[in-house]
Parts: structure tokens; C-alpha cells; sequence
């Protein structure tokens, strides 16, 4: 048994119900209406019928199985009478094998979980031996307004479609639920007043879309408006679109097996039920049980460890939507960076991690509360994840996540975490209310990211990783086309389709572009950094849309509000928000020309007819660039393939010896140019680039550019060469991308532990390019 975690107290602002009358009470009302439809497109939750005050979660890893067995407990208050139901976001690899309900007793602590029947039954003998007298028991509950469950010493599951019985919190059912028995019971809730207090609650689960379904939990009819109640939903999830279980082959230390989990933008539905939607905050605690030797580390401001008892405990006081809640588990080890800050690592990678990013963060942190207020999250740590995490980083409050492959480049670590730190204000303090908006996180945070890296590394940088983020932008529009719904602000996100579908870059940098045009708006940086330090301290903790940001905007200036600058001739607000294309307005970069114009140069002699060698290979000196400026050559050069057989072969004279001895980033650049173009001499850089990456961010664009020329049967050798180093997931993507006009793959022999996980779990990541055209780190530029 575990203790309850801290909890700060004054968290519930919902009131008591009404007492009744000495008079005889009314004739029952007749059925309440059908619900609304959800704000959210993407949720099948009944989120706008209640009030989320806490989420507890219980939850013990079993790596040997990759599978997580979970108890939710969610505090909540309705915010009108008698709801018949309540409706949470799940998914097919969430199994829910039992729902109760309880009244919340007023000022009762937080529970605590048992993770073993041996647990519970201690607990049990210890309050019982303990406590004072029992009270009388409750009251009986009505009747449900769906068909009643069974009473608490549970029956046989109905036969019809309507809501499958559950069992008593204390007690296993007399008849497990349909389906395929559980590999082992989950953790048990704990509470101050006796597990009979908790009473079953019928249940269903249908079908939503295919990222998702929809958990139906029936509902005491008498159940009044603020009355605090709790909801008790004992689960089982295995692999699913949130949770990543590696294999200790794919870790970088291969001695222990790693989990973590990804939220964003919909998949937490198959960590726990929720409201998986971005419109609703509240906080949460967790306790977690792991096998010995493995750290666990949550999204959360508190955090305990009961050695004795194996357990973690976590909490985090502040709320937050549902996809920022997040875990990690493995070999991870720690270190200082500074006063407020620690980096996560494996540890042959934490003094890498050290070097790169000692006394930095701490750096940044200081430039955005001078710019912006107060860091609010308490501490901001950093865990590098194995080469399997889907996206670049995320932005987790407290604990950001990131990719330990860009390690390496250094100059893409800076931008990428920075990028991380801006969301602190925008996205985690301030969230989109709806995925349609995600610019209002993105293309803030992108803002935020620049005047920060303004401040700290001068505006010559930050002009040149602007423009290097705008070429891809236009690169994107050109394969997308301008009048591609998805490069509005405002998407229109249709029922069924997955979000993650509209994380591009127009949603980073063409909503940056506005807020950009916005700040030019008020004639100087500062005034508009005042105006946003304002908006986040009106909006901090809820979730807003377009107009709240926009009205705000004007009514901090008055000024700008009565020139109607809002209906400016071309560059009216609502078709910025609603326009298809290019920004109505980009950034003036003059002020990075000192380090644009030589590449603008250089791109120029490698491709001017005729080409002149001499003066082209003496123009520049890559090794004396930076990054950016050598990855935004390269990326024009990609535009331009193919190139003249003369081009290419001189470009490998110069520069692929130097190239070799680069990051990543740069390398493979370079070797999708060589791919593009055929250029058989540097082929094997190629395949040894392959044979040691892991990451779905160096291997897809490769594929997708193999595979989209005359190499695929080189391609295809490769991938069966490394395929028992990648996850899965990105082993199945690898596969789709080479079945592509070709009969389907011949069954691949993997061994046990590295099993294809269900085609769900692979369609409800984060989307990646199906389209050879659209390499993955076009799109997802950071989370």
C-alpha cells in the first residue's frame, strides 16, 4: 500500500447541493435533452457536463508483458441536474474491466492505491482495527437513468447491447467481463470511508473514430449540479498510440527495458480515460509502481519516492489538458544544470547531455520571465529519450521530452529547447481550447522561441534559423499546394480525422508570421511583449481561442483598436485566420544578411550555367559556418535536384569528405541529395548512415527518397539488414513506404520482442509523411 500523495488543500471550488424540504419533493422531471454536440470534433467526451476538479491515477508497469494496469479515480461536479451519463474518451487498446461510483465527502484526503489483493487487505485490517466506530451507512443510491446495475455483489453481464455490469471496488467479479481475460489485476483505490461506499456503474464502449472510442458510464438520476462525486475505472492498456515500450535492444545502454509516453494530440485516450480534448485543465496525482532499477519521472510539480514500497508518487498542482500528462521510465540517471534544473539521461549519455546544456536553460529561463513573467512550473527538467521518440520534443510541464539524437547538433538543441521553454507560457499556461487553433500555441511559442533567442545569441541567428524555417514553409506550400485547406490557421478539422494530421509547418510558421505582423502592429518588441505578459496572466490556466487573443490584442491597445487595424485592406484579421496560401506578411530579416548572404552566394556559383569551379569551391568554407546556414545550402541544392551530373560529381569533390565529419542534420542533407541524384560513388555513405540510426527523423526522408527513385531494391536490402534495431512502429512505416507500388512485403521474422504492434497503434502517432515528397522533418519541426 502507498500513501496518498500531497495535495495542497482549496482545490474544489464546486459547492454543496441544496437541501430538501420538509415538504413532500416533486414529481420527477422528465428526461433531461440529448447533450450538445462536443466543442471538440476530436473528443467523443461529455467534457461541457461537468466540472473537472482532480484525476488520480494508480499505475503499475509490467514491461515483461508491455502492458500498464491502471486505476482512475476523477473528482468532478456536474453543472446541471441529473445527467443520465458520463461519457470518456478510450481506445481499443484500453480495456476497462470494471466502473464505480462515489460520493466525495467533504475535506477527505486524496487516495491511496494497493497494488496487490495482500496490500488491500492490510489496508483494510489496518482502518478497521484503527478507526472509530463506523457511521451508518449511506442512504441507497437512485436507480440510474440508463438500466440499473446489478447490486454490489455483482451478476452476469447482460447479453444485449446495453451497459455491461461492474463490480464492487473491494471485491473481484463473480464473472469477468467479456473478452480476453486481463494478464493481471489493477491497482486498487484506497479511501478514507470503507470500498463500500463505491458502488458499481454500468458501462459501454463504442466505436467513436479510429483513433479512438467513447467509454459510456451510467449515472446516479438524483446526482445534483456541484455535487461533488468521484469516478472510480479499473483498466488495462497495452501497446497503444500514447504508450512506447522498448525492447532493452532499443536503448542506448541495451541492459534495461524503457516506456514512455506521448500525449499529444490525441493519444492520451489510450493511456487513461479522460476528456482528451485541449478545452478542459484540472490537476492530477499519480502513484506508479515499478520493477526495480527502473526511475519513473512525471509531467508533475511534486514528486516522492517510497523505497520501501517501490512507489512513486507525483502531483501536479497547477491544471493542465490531458495530453500533458506524461511518463518515462528506464535506466535514467541525473544531473544538475542548474539551480532550478537537472538533465535525465541513460548514462552513457548524461555527460554529453551535461556538456551541451550546463548553465544554459537556466539562461533561457531568465531571458522568458524577463520577457514574459514569472516561470510558474517550479522546476524545468529535461529527459533525453531513445531514438524511438515519434517527434523531435515535447513539451511536457516540468519535464520537457526530447529526442537524444539531436544531441549532436547543437545548434538544433538550442532552437528545439527553447522552443520547449516558450511553451511554458504558450501552450502549458495558455492552451489552444481546440485542435482547429493549434497555432495559438505553435505560432506563439514560435515567437516567444525568437525574442528569446534574440536576447541571448543576437538577432543575426535568429534572422538566420527564421529564414531556414520559412524556406521549408514555402518548400511544404509548393508540394501541398496553395489552396490547401490545411494551411489556414483556422482549420476545419472534420469529424473522424485524426489531429495530428494538422501539425505542419503553418501551423508553427505562418501563425508566427501573424503574431510577428501583430508585434509590428504596436511599433516596437517591448510594448507587444507587455501586452502578452498581460494575456497570460488573464488567461493563465484556461483555454482560449482565436478571438480571445485578438480581442485582448485591441483592447490593450486602444489606439490600434480605433485605426480598425484589424480590417486593414489585405491584411484583415480574419483572413489571416482563414485564408489557404502563404503568410499575408513575412518577417523583414534584413538584420541576418551578415550570415544569409553567403549562402544565397554560394547556392548561385554551384548552380549558374556554366558552373565555375574554382570559383564556387573557394567561395565558402563550411567548416567555419554554422549549422543553419550550411543545412539552409543544402536544402536549396534538394530543391534543385537533380542536378547536372558536373554539379553533383564536383559538389562530392568538395564537400562530401568535409560533410562526413558533421551532425546529422547535416549529413543527411547531403546524402538525400546524393539520392535524388543517383550519385552511385557516395551510395554507401548511405547505407552506413542507415545501419546506425534508430530514429524515425534519419531514416524515413531517407527511404521515402529511395523509394521514390531507382533505388528501392537498395533500399529494400538495408531494411532487411537493420530492421531488429528500429521499433515497431517506424518498422512498420519503413514497410509501408517500400510496399508502395510493389506487392505487399513478404512477412518479416522478428523475434518475440519486437513484435508489430496493431496497425491502430501506428495511425494514431504523429502523423508522418505518406507522401515522398514531405519529409518528416518538414513537418514536425518541434512539438
Amino acid at each position: 500500500m502507498a500513501a496518498p500523495a500531497p495535495r495542497p488543500p482549496g482545490l474544489c471550488c464546486c459547492r454543496k447541493g441544496s437541501a430538501g424540504g420538509p415538504e413532500a419533493p416533486p414529481a420527477p422531471p422528465p428526461p433531461p435533452p440529448d447533450p450538445p454536440p462536443p466543442p471538440d470534433v476530436a473528443s467523443a467526451s461529455s467534457s461541457q457536463l461537468f466540472a473537472l476538479r482532480h484525476l488520480h491515477l494508480g499505475l503499475e508497469l509490467r514491461p515483461e508483458a508491455r502492458a500498464l494496469a491502471g486505476c482512475l479515480v476523477l473528482e468532478l461536479c456536474a453543472l446541471r441536474p441529473q445527467p443520465c451519463a458520463l461519457v470518456l474518451d478510450v481506445h481499443p487498446a484500453l480495456r476497462v474491466l470494471s466502473a464505480a461510483y462515489r460520493r466525495a465527502p467533504p475535506g477527505e484526503a486524496p487516495c491511496s492505491f494497493a497494488f496487490s489483493p495482500a496490500e488491500a487487505a492490510a489496508a483494510a485490517s489496518s482502518s478497521s482495527s484503527s478507526a472509530a466506530p463506523a457511521p451508518p451507512p449511506p442512504p441507497p443510491l437512485p436507480p440510474p437513468c440508463a438500466p440499473p446495475p446489478p447490486p454490489c455483489s455483482a451478476a452476469a453481464a447482460p447479453s444485449t447491447a446495453t451497459f455491461l455490469s461492474a463490480p464492487c471496488i473491494a471485491a473481484p467479479p463473480a464473472e469477468p467481463p467479456a473478452g480476453p481475460p486481463p494478464l493481471a489485476e489493477p491497482p486498487l483505490p484506497l479511501f478514507a470511508r470503507p470500498p463500500a461506499a463505491a458502488c458499481p456503474l454500468g458501462f459501454r464502449v463504442d466505436p467513436f473514430t479510429d483513433y479512438g472510442s467513447a467509454l459510456t458510464l451510467s449515472l446516479p438520476a438524483a446526482l445534483q449540479p456541484h455535487q461533488p462525486f468521484q469516478v472510480i475505472v479499473r483498466y488495462t492498456t497495452a501497446d497503444g498510440p500514447a504508450i512506447w515500450w522498448l525492447d532493452p535492444e532499443l536503448t542506448y545502454g541495451n541492459a534495461k527495458p524503457f516506456v514512455f509516453t506521448q500525449g499529444h494530440s490525441v493519444c492520451n485516450r489510450s493511456f487513461f480515460p479522460c476528456f482528451d480534448t485541449p478545452a478542459v485543465k484540472c490537476t492530477y496525482s499519480a502513484t506508479v509502481k515499478a520493477p526495480a532499477g527502473m526511475q519513473v519521472l512525471m509531467s508533475a510539480t511534486q514528486s516522492t519516492f517510497l523505497k520501501d514500497e517501490g512507489v512513486y508518487q507525483f502531483y501536479m498542482e497547477y491544471p493542465v489538458p490531458a495530453y500533458l500528462v506524461a511518463l518515462v521510465a528506464g535506466d535514467l540517471v541525473h544531473a544538475d544544470i542548474g539551480p532550478r534544473s537537472r538533465v535525465w539521461a541513460e548514462p552513457c549519455l548524461l555527460p554529453t547531455a551535461i556538456s551541451k546544456l550546463s548553465g544554459m536553460v537556466e539562461r533561457w529561463l531568465t531571458a522568458a520571465e524577463s520577457l514574459y513573467g514569472p516561470y510558474i512550473w517550479g522546476r524545468y527538467d529535461i529527459v533525453f529519450l531513445p531514438p524511438s521518440f515519434p517527434i523531435v520534443a515535447m513539451e511536457n510541464p516540468c519535464l520537457t521530452f526530447i529526442i537524444s539524437s539531436i544531441l549532436e547538433s547543437d545548434e538544433f538543441l538550442i532552437i528545439d529547447v527553447i522552443h520547449e521553454v516558450a511553451h511554458s507560457w504558450f501552450g502549458n499556461a495558455v492552451t489552444n481550447a481546440t485542435w482547429e487553433e493549434m497555432w495559438l500555441s505553435e505560432g506563439l511559442a514560435t515567437y516567444a522561441q525568437r525574442r528569446i533567442t534574440t536576447e541571448t545569441y543576437g538577432a543575426a541567428f535568429t534572422c538566420l534559423e527564421t529564414a531556414f524555417r520559412l524556406d521549408a514553409l514555402h518548400r511544404q506550400m509548393k508540394l501541398l499546394g496553395e489552396d490547401n485547406p490545411v494551411s489556414k490557421l483556422q482549420v476545419k478539422l472534420e469529424p473522424g480525422v485524426n489531429p495530428s494530421n494538422l501539425m505542419n509547418l503553418f501551423t508553427y510558421e505562418k501563425g508566427y508570421c501573424f503574431v510577428y505582423y501583430l508585434s509590428q502592429l504596436c511599433g516596437d518588441p517591448g510594448r507587444f511583449d507587455s501586452f502578452l505578459r498581460a494575456y497570460i496572466e488573464k488567461y493563465k490556466f484556461t483555454s482560449v481561442v482565436a478571438q480571445d487573443l485578438l480581442d485582448s490584442f485591441l483592447n490593450f491597445f486602444p489606439d490600434l483598436k480605433e485605426q480598425c487595424v484589424e480590417s486593414k485592406a489585405g491584411l484583415e484579421f480574419e483572413r489571416w485566420l482563414n485564408a489557404t496560401g502563404p503568410p499575408l506578411a513575412e518577417p523583414d530579416l534584413s538584420q541576418g544578411s551578415s550570415l544569409t548572404r553567403p549562402v544565397e552566394t554560394l547556392f548561385k556559383l554551384w548552380t549558374t550555367e556554366p558552373l565555375d569551379f574554382a570559383a564556387a569551391a573557394s567561395s565558402a568554407d563550411l567548416t567555419k559556418w554554422r549549422t543553419f546556414q550550411t543545412v539552409l545550402f543544402l536544402d536549396r541544392l534538394l530543391d534543385g535536384s537533380p542536378l547536372r551530373h558536373e554539379v553533383i560529381k564536383k559538389l562530392s569533390e568538395c564537400y562530401s569528405s568535409q560533410l562526413d565529419s558533421m551532425n546529422a542534420e547535416i549529413r543527411i542533407r547531403w546524402l538525400q541529395i546524393v539520392v535524388r541524384n543517383d550519385y552511385y560513388p557516395d551510395l554507401y555513405k548511405v547505407r552506413r548512415f542507415l545501419e546506425n540510426q534508430m530514429s524515425r527523423m534519419y531514416t524515413i526522408p531517407l527511404y521515402e527518397d529511395l523509394c521514390t527513385g531507382t533505388l528501392k531494391s537498395f533500399a529494400l536490402e538495408i531494411f532487411y539488414q537493420t530492421q531488429n534495431q528500429l521499433h515497431p512502429n517506424l518498422r512498420k512505416t519503413i514497410q509501408q513506404i517500400l510496399s508502395q507500388g510493389l506487392n505487399p512485403l513478404p512477412a518479416i521474422d522478428t523475434t518475440a520482442g519486437t513484435a508489430d504492434t496493431p496497425a491502430m497503434a501506428l495511425e494514431d502517432k504523429v502523423s508522418e509523411a505518406t507522401n515522398g515528397a514531405i519529409s518528416l522533418r518538414d513537418v514536425n519541426v518541434s512539438a
